[in-house]
């Protein structure tokens, strides 16, 4: 009995040390607060997320347009050649995107750092493939096939591959299908014939001194006059009809200087286009991130761009490029412009206002269309590329 009460008591104790024990540990946590929910920019986030989602491109270079006004990109840092429909959308229209010199069907081709494109009254698309240094064909059945061009980098002369450039950059098509190469690692202008026969067309051989120094642009006029931006001599060259050179405008020292002709200055010129309904010379000059015409009188004046490296939309000096060099014009006198450290098409009516044709801003290879009211929110990327696409010689 004894026992018992003794056993009975000391659970009871037992309990009321237990009990005191979470008590005092109950009291020592501390009150919960009022919990403050920070809403989620969700507006924000669908922002990034639909810049992201629309087309882009990396290091957009060549441009050219077909009679049905749809625009044809060479996408070099992509190994890409990109289309753009009149409405917007953005599709590859060539190469795999892996760096190559596969030839096949559109898409199972391959290409290297494409940087000059062109197209003939049949359809068929000439690409300066400068970092495998061929001109390749994209026939108008959808075809890639190398048209000039073999394994070697010298100034070679002949037929097909059995010929040879060395960084080919600019290329263009007179109207009896004569292709025109900027080889600009050989300081040649070179002629391919519809039967794809190569000849130098001009040359520093009979001059003294070094006229062409790295051409990267070349455009020809109604008449046959090949314009060339020469770009480490900082000016533009004409060689007319049998190829005879001469300087057409530019002083050749660095600046940004307008003016007639020679008085006028560039600043590493590497692409040219012509209005070959008002003989207007358009010019991407480069590191000025100007676009420049030369008007038939032989004035030089700013299209467009403030000549700071930067992305504005706007009119003439308002608006901004950043690295722009390739350029194209359509049958109204727009002049579209790969904006090359921008990642961007854009676009610049004959009253000189600039807008934006296609990309996100970011590198990429992303396809689809370019929304209008999407346009607002592009994000220029704050990277510079670092392609040394215009250097001489070798990239």
């Amino acid at each position: 009995m004894f026992n018992t009460i003794k056993r009975n008591l000391y659970f009871f104790f037992c309990f009321i040390i237990i009990a005191g024990f979470l008590n005092s540990c109950k009291e020592i946590l501390p009150k919960p607060s009022k919990i403050t929910v920070v809403p989620v920019d969700t507006a924000l986030i669908d922002s990034l997320r639909r810049v992201d989602s629309l087309p882009s491109f990396n290091s957009p270079v060549g441009l050219a347009i077909d009679g049905s006004g749809n625009i044809f990109v060479a996408d070099y840092g992509n190994s890409l050649i990109r289309k753009i429909t009149p409405t917007g959308i953005v599709s590859t229209f060539a190469g795999n995107g892996n760096k190559g010199n596969t030839n096949g069907s559109n898409l199972l081709a391959s290409f290297n750092a494409p940087t000059g494109i062109s197209i003939d009254g049949l359809g068929n698309f000439y690409i300066a493939d400068s970092g495998n240094d061929v001109i390749r064909q994209i026939t108008n059945a959808g075809n890639v096939i190398n048209f000039a061009g073999g394994d070697t980098i010298i100034a070679e002369n002949g037929v097909g591959r059995h010929s040879s450039f060395s960084s080919p950059i600019g290329i263009t098509i007179d109207g009896k299908g004569n292709l025109f190469v900027a080889d600009a690692g050989n300081n040649l202008i070179r002629k391919i014939t519809p039967d794809s026969i190569v000849t130098t067309f001009a040359s520093n051989a009979a001059l003294s001194g070094n006229l062409i120094n790295n051409p990267t642009g070349v455009d020809v006029d109604n008449i046959g006059n090949v314009y060339i931006a020469n770009y480490l001599n900082k000016n533009i060259l004409i060689a007319d009809g049998s190829g005879n050179l001469n300087i057409y405008a530019g002083s050749g020292i660095i600046g940004n200087t307008n003016g007639l002709l020679t008085a006028a200055s560039f600043y590493y010129p590497n692409s040219i286009a012509i209005d070959k309904k008002r003989n207007i010379i358009y010019v991407a000059d480069g590191v000025n991130n100007l676009i420049r015409e030369i008007t038939p009188d032989g004035m030089v004046s700013t299209l467009a761009g403030s000549g700071a490296a930067d992305f504005i939309n706007g009119k003439g000096t308002a608006a901004a490029f950043n690295g722009p060099s390739g350029l194209v014009v359509d049958p109204l006198g727009n002049v579209y412009v790969a904006d090359t450290n921008n990642n961007l098409i854009r676009k610049i009516t004959p009253d000189g206002t600039v807008s934006t044709v296609a990309g996100n801003g970011h590198q990429g290879a992303h396809n689809g269309k370019m929304l209008a009211s999407s346009k607002k929110l592009i994000i220029n990327s704050t990277i510079n590329n670092t392609f040394k696409i215009f250097n001489p010689h070798k990239f």
